[in-house]
């Protein structure tokens, strides 16, 4: 065998390789919801939201979290409590890619439709009954029924819910697999933004006329609206 064929072997087999690695490669998952280049490092912030602490000054109580047995407060109008430990809560997960919610329910309470734009969720239920499901992309629902031990994926990025289908409590936990997986209420991202959304917007997106519109935002009434925005709405 000729060093010429030898090195052309090694030469092709090297090149595939990088051309592989290059293929493979990938943006990592984003932790916030944007990040504006800046060529000024001084007006700059850490990507995760978060700076580290002096590994000299870590203990093991920065790797502990107390209270997630407590029960979420359920006196509101869904009648359900998800409280999300997450970096914001825990500073002991950052970097980690990971994080946990438990997620109470009084009587018939409902986790309303939302989605996470920046983690997978396992949703296992401890105590009770839920319907639960999610939606994908192209509208398709998967629902089911979720007795005590069950567990169900909602995966990133996709619509989903829970209902307690009880006249008793229910509990469940969560865990994502982002330190900071985010929550966006639907109905609350639509009817509740600030400033709002113009109502020609959402009469055209829903086909409904205006006071349907005001009904609807009356739900999540915003009084931060922008006065600019407020004279937009006036006119459109």
């Amino acid at each position: 065998m000729s060093n010429l064929f030898v090195m052309t072997t090694l030469y092709v087999a090297l090149a595939t390789s990088f051309m592989f690695y290059v293929a493979l490669a990938s943006d990592p998952t984003p932790l916030q919801d944007f990040c504006i280049g800046v060529s000024n490092p001084h007006s700059a912030v850490v990507v995760n939201g978060k700076l580290c602490k002096d590994p000299n000054h870590v203990t093991i109580n920065d790797f502990l979290f107390k209270g997630f047995n407590i029960r979420g407060d359920t006196y509101n109008t869904d009648g359900a409590n998800a409280t999300l430990i997450d970096i914001n809560r825990f500073p002991g997960v950052n970097t980690q890619g990971v994080s946990l919610a438990r997620v109470d329910f009084a009587p018939f309470g409902l986790n309303t439709p939302h989605w996470h734009p920046r983690g997978s969720e396992i949703f296992a239920v401890v105590e009770g009954s839920l319907y639960a499901g999610f939606v994908t992309s192209d509208n398709k629902l998967y629902d089911t029924i979720l007795k005590k031990g069950d567990m169900i994926v909602f995966p990133q990025g996709l619509i989903h819910f829970q209902a307690n289908i009880k006249r008793t409590d229910a509990l469940a936990v969560a865990s994502f697999g982002s330190q900071n997986p985010g929550r966006v209420n639907v109905a609350n991202g639509v009817f509740g933004t600030k400033p709002r959304i113009l109502d020609g917007v959402l009469t055209k997106a829903y086909q409904v006329d205006r006071k349907v519109v005001e009904q609807l935002r009356a739900q999540f009434l915003n009084e931060n609206m922008s006065i600019n925005t407020a004279e937009l709405i006036s006119t459109y």
